[in-house]
């Protein structure tokens, strides 16, 4: 059986990328086959596309890809289980993040039971529980686990329009905090429509020049420094990024202000599933939504990653497969 798949041999601008048809995978004992209907175009599938910066090689492969097909988000229905499984059954909708085992540019996908998925949520479309996997997977173990975000607190967000800005701003209302999102003027009412208490328009404003101070700045986008953000903190104030920081984490190692990053797609796949089974009563409660700003049918996943790679999309870019795709 033969499924349509996007693969990359090479590293490269997303005209690496090329549609075609290989090997429907077939589910050991232990695992599930995934029909999967949508799946997601991020900066960190374009990180491991290009291999920029360098050190996605570590995770993706030195010299070429180890996984020949990319992408990581994915929603989807299950279509056959081993015969071990017991977690899951056939015809079950699903939401989940593969990490470095990569494969959601793909008609099919199989993974072991314990992987990190879970039940999608019943009030969200596939591309919709697509968009809430990576993100809110990015969000919530930087501010809960990280920095111990707290209700009452005042917490920065910068880069809240994108697809861990957006679930960061949800995430950190939930907690209790007070959020002041920074974005572009386009993407102000966006950001303000997900719950944002105050704006920063990076275009016409410099948050580090207003005065203000924050128990806790979130750069989501990797546009700033500790250093540049420093005086912004409170004095137990935290900085956090999504980008490897070694040398700054180490500077403040015994500074009342810390800079903190973590590597928050290789935590274990048990603690990946809770937080999704977290979020998927908080989406269900009414307390979460995903953003998302374009769908791409697989067939124009090169136009997608282009796309992203302006670094002006809003939210989420949701990629779409035809299979009849049901909601």
């Amino acid at each position: 059986m033969k499924m349509k798949a996007v693969v990359y041999t090479k590293y490269g601008p997303p005209d690496v990328l090329e549609l075609k048809e290989v090997e429907k995978p077939v589910p050991k004992d232990n695992e599930v086959l995934i029909k999967i209907y949508a799946t997601t175009v991020n900066a960190a599938n374009l990180a491991f596309i290009t291999a920029d910066p360098f050190i996605t090689r570590f995770i993706a492969g030195l010299i070429k890809p180890r996984k020949k097909i990319p992408g990581t988000e994915f929603a989807g229905e299950i279509e056959a289980v081993g015969k071990d499984v017991k977690l899951f059954k056939k015809g079950d909708q699903v939401f989940g993040d593969t990490g470095s085992d990569f494969g959601t540019y793909a008609e099919y996908k199989c993974l072991p039971e314990k992987g990190s998925f879970a039940l999608k949520p019943t009030n969200m479309t596939y591309e919709e529980a697509a968009a809430a996997t990576g993100g809110p997977l990015t969000a919530l173990p930087f501010l809960r686990d990280k920095g111990n975000i707290q209700s009452g607190q005042k917490i920065l967000i910068i880069g809240a329009s994108g697809s861990i800005g957006t679930f960061s701003v949800q995430l950190a209302k939930h907690f209790g905090a007070e959020v002041t999102g920074v974005c572009s003027t386009t993407n102000l009412e966006l950001v303000k429509s997900l719950g944002a208490d105050k704006l920063i328009d990076y275009t016409k404003e410099d948050f580090t020049k207003n005065g203000e101070t924050y128990d806790i700045i979130f750069d989501t986008v990797n546009k700033s420094s500790f250093s540049k953000c420093k005086g912004s903190l409170k004095k137990k104030g935290i900085y956090l990024v999504t980008t490897p920081i070694f040398l700054q984490m180490l500077i403040t190692k015994f500074s009342s202000k810390k800079a903190i990053w973590t590597p928050t797609g290789m935590r274990s796949s048990s603690k990946q599933t809770k937080d999704l089974i977290f979020l998927k009563e908080l989406i269900e409660a009414g307390k979460l939504t995903s953003a998302i700003d374009r769908t791409y049918p697989l067939e124009q996943i090169v136009e997608a990653h282009k796309y992203v790679e302006t670094g002006h999309k809003k939210g989420n870019v949701v990629i779409t497969l035809d299979q009849n795709n049901k909601t």
